[in-house]
């Protein structure tokens, strides 16, 4: 047999692609956690706001902030976001502080944003990186 009958990869023509493909994981796969935690952080802080806007409009309503979460149309207190990345609680009556805490695989992977807060003043907490 002659060597243009053989056909395939050799192994170390295999071994190359599987260091090259082991290289390019190993680059993507934090880029890629750190996506996927800022995309659950943008629940969490587009929770916040919602619930900030519904104490607003129960205030012009009432004259008075919601005490209860479930006041504001939430099912239960703590209000959990739609993928449980975060529970979103709401205290006070003449103002308010409404907090985002992480739960579950969320709360491992971003230490930075634990918490979301926001108060009636508009003071967001203490992070700027939670609101990017």
């Amino acid at each position: 047999m002659s060597m243009q009958d053989h056909k395939g990869f050799t192994l170390i023509e295999v071994m190359i692609t599987v260091v090259i493909v082991g290289i390019l994981a190993s680059i993507a796969y934090p880029s890629y956690t750190s996506f996927i935690t800022k995309s659950g952080r943008s629940e969490g802080t587009a929770a916040v706001l919602r619930v900030a806007n519904l104490q607003e409009q129960y205030y012009i309503d009432n004259r008075v902030f919601a005490e209860d979460m479930t006041d504001l149309g939430m099912s239960a207190e703590p209000f959990l976001t739609e993928n449980g990345y975060y529970s979103v609680d709401s205290v006070g009556t003449t103002t308010y502080t409404i907090t985002a805490t992480a739960k579950g695989r969320q709360a491992t992977l971003d230490s930075t944003c634990g918490t979301i807060t926001l108060t009636a003043a508009g003071v967001k907490g203490t992070s700027k990186e939670c609101w990017k």
